[in-house]
């Protein structure tokens, strides 16, 4: 992939880490009664962005500013929007070797793209198509017979209904008997029993009408800020609301604007995140899953591997032993 984004070499020693690569099938027998929406599970928030292309165009659905700036002064503007718009560094079996279940998944159509390729998307396209990125989660979950994934599927930039019916093909294709029909949110144990390892929300409600293999969008907490203490706040505003229903998403990711940007123009969100990644991980190991009002389930962030976060999300799942 001669044109994917590079990231930052600090991740390099964590490639090999996969203590976590199992943790479901691990779990305490206790826990493999509990509904997956019960549990406290970790994500990746926009999953794909370590192949953003740099030779992609700017996505159609950012600002006509930052399209025009892009025209004008590419050698400018791209760049600055590639390092703001790489949220992760490791790859999606990187991320499933780290534990991660949650994958955010922004799916576009380029228009300038071949009828029928499908990429992924934040700000700018990925170098990696959508079918070989699910045919790579699929060969993973073969080789982890007893772990789960949730495959948040959004966004969808100019998808056709053709295009919609394309992708739910091929999901249907890749997964097969791996995937579970919508309906009462399973327990690993009922999962396992069916041999079904895959979950997947799909934000389109003409689609999820035609499919029973399609779950409704989940709801993820975004604080939009790029303060952590802000951030926390948020977070906890919300649960001070009430958990929803079902699967839902706490997003520990911070977001940049472009006061932000502009105020610091030598830094990218890698360089704002990982400083505060400490901050964030104690108000995550301070979190407790299960069904109370303030519960939290699947927790998602930025940059999995460079600290102990996926550790600590899962971890949380001990404390339902001690109810």
């Amino acid at each position: 992939m001669g044109g994917q984004v590079s990231t930052s070499s600090s991740f390099s020693n964590l490639r090999c880490r996969n203590a976590n690569e199992d943790w479901m099938s691990a779990l305490c027998p206790q826990l493999w009664d509990v509904p997956l929406h019960h549990l406290s599970i970790p994500g990746s928030h926009d999953t794909m962005t370590y192949c953003l292309n740099k030779k992609s165009p700017i996505s159609h659905e950012e600002s006509r500013l930052l399209q025009l700036l892009n025209k004008a002064f590419p050698c400018i503007t791209r760049p600055v929007v590639l390092k703001w718009s790489v949220t992760q560094a490791l790859d999606v079996t990187e991320q499933l070797d780290a534990g991660v279940r949650y994958l955010d998944l922004r799916i576009a159509h380029m228009l300038e793209g071949s009828e029928k390729n499908l990429h992924f998307v934040h700000m700018v396209y990925t170098t990696a198509l959508v079918e070989d990125t699910l045919t790579e989660i699929s060969e993973w979950l073969e080789r982890h017979p007893r772990e789960v994934v949730i495959l948040a599927c959004r966004n969808f930039e100019g998808l056709s209904e053709d295009l919609h019916e394309y992708l739910v093909a091929c999901i249907k294709n890749i997964f097969g008997d791996m995937l579970c029909p919508r309906g009462e949110l399973p327990t690993l144990r009922q999962l396992w029993s069916r041999g079904q390892q895959v979950i997947v929300s799909y934000e389109d409600e003409s689609s999820l009408g035609r499919h029973c293999e399609l779950w409704p969008g989940i709801p993820y907490w975004w604080g939009n800020t790029a303060k952590t203490e802000a951030l926390i706040r948020y977070l906890e505003t919300m649960k001070s609301c009430g958990r929803p229903g079902g699967l839902f998403v706490a997003g520990t990711n911070l977001t940049e604007n472009l006061q932000y940007v502009l105020a610091h123009p030598s830094e990218s969100l890698e360089k704002m995140t990982l400083p505060n990644l400490p901050r964030l991980s104690a108000w995550v190991r301070e979190q407790h899953p299960g069904p109370g009002s303030r519960c939290t389930n699947v927790i998602a962030g930025d940059f999995i591997g460079a600290d102990s976060f996926v550790g600590d999300v899962i971890a949380l799942n001990q404390k339902l032993l001690w109810c």
